[in-house]
Parts: structure tokens; C-alpha cells; sequence
């Protein structure tokens, strides 16, 4: 198959997966430690059909542009190519990428194996509908979910953990969490779609 066959194969694809899209959904990385774990987190949310990565980078590993993020082989290799379908933007500061997404009228929630902030909630009990516009957060390997972010969230989700380990690593984690919400909300979008055709008005 040449490269101009190739291309055409990929962009049937991607038109025909955008109706599946999860839209206003937004996951966000924390001063992650290991590029190996960005290229698994933008894999998992391409592949679940989040519609953006913010990756907060406070010692600026990453460009600026998203261009010349997907030029990155070691991106490219982690995330299997998925970097080149999926857009990327980096923050400076997690204060940076809050008050980016406060501008935009984005809530944020947060994800830690421990209770934190002033709601929680164990990942299957949540209500991810309920906010048109989303942010999930995951925390750093090492030190987890900042303060920051926990203070302006709405409220923070966990995975219950049964067994004798109680972490999850970061691909890990965001798989698990992004399936869940992206199973919720895509349902939503369907409803929603359906109800407008009808002509009948629906409110979130």
C-alpha cells in the first residue's frame, strides 16, 4: 500500500469514528515524570475517543506546538501513533491550564486512589454527564494530584482498590477512568441526538 493510500485509508477512518467522539471531554496530565507515560495516556484517550490532552510541563520537556510534538519519536513510538490524531496542548503551570480551562467554562475533576477535596466519589457511582464541559486530571507518578487542582475541582473520583496494592499506574489509571467516562457520556450523546431529532428540547 503506498503513502497516498494510505493517508486515504486513515482519513476514512477518522471521519467515519468522529460521530463516537466524546466532545467537550478534556484529559489532562500533571507534571508527568516518564514520556513513556504521556505516549500511553494519549494512546488510551484516542482510543476511547477523548477529544484532547493538556499536559501541564512545568520543565518545558515537551514544544510548544503540537506540530512539532507529533515529529517526536519518542512520543510517536509510546503513544503507537497516536500523538499524529490526537491534539495536544502544554501548560507551563497547572495554574496556566486551570485558568485556561475556567476561561472556557470547563469544570475539572480530579482522580486519586486516596479521598481528597470537598466531594468524592468512587469511579462507577459518578455522574459524568452532568458538566457539558470536562476536564479529568491525573497526577503526577510520584506525588499525585496537586493541591491546586484538588482545591479548584469538583469533586475527586477513586478506583476502589481490593487488593493488597493500592496504586495503579498512570496508563493504567487513565484507561480505567476515561473508559467510564467516555461510556457514560457517549450514551448521553446518543440520547441527546435522538431527543433533537424528535424536535423535543432537552436541557442538561
Amino acid at each position: 500500500m503506498d503513502s497516498i493510500t494510505q493517508k486515504s485509508h486513515s482519513r476514512i477512518r477518522a471521519d467515519k469514528i468522529k460521530p463516537y467522539q466524546c466532545k467537550y471531554l478534556i484529559a489532562v496530565i500533571e507534571d508527568p515524570h516518564d514520556i513513556k507515560n504521556i505516549g500511553t495516556v494519549i494512546r488510551n484517550v484516542n482510543a476511547l475517543g477523548v477529544e484532547k490532552v493538556y499536559i501541564v510541563d512545568p520543565k518545558k520537556r515537551l514544544p510548544d506546538d503540537w506540530q512539532e510534538m507529533r515529529e517526536r519519536k519518542s512520543l510517536a513510538g509510546t503513544s503507537v501513533s497516536a500523538i499524529k490524531w490526537t491534539f495536544v496542548k502544554r501548560f507551563d503551570s497547572t495554574e496556566d491550564c486551570l485558568q485556561h480551562l475556567e476561561r472556557n467554562n470547563f469544570r475539572s475533576v480530579v482522580t486519586s486512589p486516596h479521598v481528597k477535596g470537598h466531594d468524592n466519589v468512587v469511579l462507577h457511582e459518578g455522574d459524568y454527564t452532568q458538566y457539558h464541559k470536562l476536564a479529568i486530571w491525573f497526577g503526577s507518578e510520584s506525588r499525585g494530584i496537586s493541591d491546586l487542582a484538588v482545591k479548584r475541582s469538583e469533586l475527586c473520583i477513586n478506583i476502589p482498590m481490593l487488593g493488597m496494592i493500592e496504586s495503579l499506574n498512570l496508563g493504567t489509571t487513565s484507561g480505567i477512568v476515561l473508559y467510564e467516562i467516555t461510556k457514560q457520556r457517549r450514551a448521553y450523546q446518543r440520547l441527546y441526538k435522538y431527543r433533537g431529532k424528535r424536535g423535543r428540547k432537552y436541557i442538561a
